[in-house]
């Protein structure tokens, strides 16, 4: 079996590139093909866990874990070989088929490619072997021309799998006839050749109005535009990149507000994604104290730099405002690096995040180890109280991805100071009760814990998939969709 490769390629990053493969993912799945997905590397730290070899566990990109979902695939690491995990403004951790690679982590940027090529090409062509249809996206713009000679996911991904290329804009920000005309221009002929089609995305307004944009456009290029996607604001799929809406918005009148601390090394973001569709529930991404005011919870998120989003937390008066709302009695929710934060002391012997006090509000320690801890985990919660009660007993099915080790402050514990352990080794809670650390990403992707916090549901990631499998095969159309594979 050899798969039809098509391809998503993006004038920017943020144009709909995840968004549009992940539609496609189930599109062609529910046409009864054999689907996977494939991205050679993604710069992100949103990030899931999945299968890798000999029954471990690694780290993909979370788009192409929810791609794998889409296609009715089960996600392991070949969907994403490289992924980059941004550490610094300056640095990122590599991750190679699912695992931390300390050495590629410390080689500079544009000396990686060679070294990572035979790993991406390999994965690539086992998911061309085993399926129908495999569904490649790009990663930012083909056209970056400094880094063409180093490509690893773009074109150079075209070329070897023989991509049917679609390149999409983003046509809110403007400007998107220029962007396409500009990129494919930017590409040698024989990439140019592999674009077979046009995508304007993100359209609000008459769409008559465009006329005779595609017409000229096709006339300096050869390419048509295939589809214009209108603007779609509650498509339900988790952002992709750490890209946002800082928009707030609540279906009814509001009856929650919860506030996420929006630090600038925020990880696995994505798992927020249903409380912005449970009616009632106001979502606000804080990132100063105004921002926190009316909430009834605050939640301190992942991180990948917990330290340093620790420092980021006080220099922005956060940390006071987290305290003062405990202290108050209201409800604080720390997970993974935000449960760490809550902690009495971040401790640091290997060099891998960084000392610092906590903000005090559990009796832990965290102590980074060199080694990641990755894996998924079903657990059951035990006896909570508070705000967190109606957790109590509840079974959630999640994962973890982290370096510390969190336990009970010895001295503290020894004078009597002690807390309540509501998952073994992985939850934390306050006797006051309205204070909860946890370790397992994805709690609110069960439809348990919506149900037990929130007493309703929100839409199951399969309603999502299919919803775009909808949208894509209304404005595309069927025939062009076929042809296109």
């Amino acid at each position: 079996m050899t798969a039809r490769c098509v391809m998503v390629l993006g004038t920017t990053s943020g144009a709909g590139k995840s968004w549009l493969a992940t539609a496609l993912c189930r599109y062609y799945a529910r046409q009864g093909l054999k689907v996977a997905p494939f991205k050679a590397q993604n710069m992100s730290n949103n990030a899931r866990v999945v299968e890798a070899d000999q029954g471990a566990w690694g780290e993909i990109g979370s788009a192409q874990y929810f791609q794998a979902l889409a296609a009715r695939a089960r996600p392991d690491v070949r969907m994403n070989p490289v992924l980059l995990k941004p550490e610094a403004d300056t640095r990122s951790q590599v991750v190679l088929m699912g695992k931390v690679d300390a050495v590629l982590s410390a080689t500079p940027w544009r000396e990686r490619s060679a070294r990572v090529w035979p790993f991406i090409a390999q994965a690539l062509d086992e998911l061309r072997a085993q399926n129908d249809v495999v569904v490649i996206e790009g990663a930012g713009s083909p056209a970056e021309i400094n880094l063409h000679d180093s490509d690893i996911v773009n074109m150079r991904v075209a070329l070897h799998a023989q991509a049917n290329c679609w390149l999409v804009t983003d046509i809110d920000r403007g400007g998107a006839f220029a962007h396409l005309y500009g990129t494919w221009a930017l590409l040698p002929p024989e990439e140019r050749a592999l674009i077979t089609g046009f995508v304007l995305n993100k359209f609000r307004g008459d769409a008559s109005l465009l006329a005779p944009g595609p017409e000229m456009l096709q006339a300096l290029t050869q390419v048509p535009v295939v589809g214009t996607l209108p603007m779609w604001w509650q498509h339900g799929l988790p952002e992709e990149d750490g890209v946002f809406e800082t928009r707030t918005r609540s279906a009814g009148t509001v009856q929650r507000t919860v506030a996420v601390v929006a630090w600038p090394h925020i990880s696995n973001l994505d798992e927020f994604q249903a409380l912005r569709n449970i009616p009632g529930l106001r979502l606000v991404w804080a990132r100063n104290p105004a921002d926190c005011v009316g909430a009834d919870w605050l939640v301190l998120p992942g991180s990948k730099s917990t330290a340093a989003d620790l420092a980021w937390l006080r220099l922005q008066g956060l940390d006071q405002t987290v305290v003062a709302h405990a202290q108050r009695g209201g409800g604080v929710l720390g997970i993974c690096g935000g449960l760490q934060v809550l902690g009495e002391a971040l401790i640091d012997p290997f060099g891998i995040d960084g000392n610092a006090p906590g903000l005090g509000l559990l009796p832990l320690v965290t102590v980074f180890d060199k080694d990641k801890t990755v894996r998924r985990a079903q657990v059951r919660f035990g006896e909570l109280a508070g705000h967190w009660r109606a957790l109590s007993g509840t079974l959630v099915e999640g994962y973890e991805i982290h370096h510390g080790q969190t336990a009970e402050h010895a001295a503290m514990a020894a004078a009597g100071e002690r807390l309540r352990e509501v998952i073994p080794g992985l939850a934390w809670q306050n006797p006051a009760g309205n204070v909860l650390g946890c370790y397992l990403h994805g709690l609110f992707e069960s439809p348990a814990v919506l149900h037990a916090l929130f007493g309703q549901s929100a839409p199951t990631l399969d309603q999502v998939f299919e919803g775009l499998a909808d949208f894509v095969e209304l404005h595309l159309g069927r025939a062009q969709l076929h042809e296109w594979i």
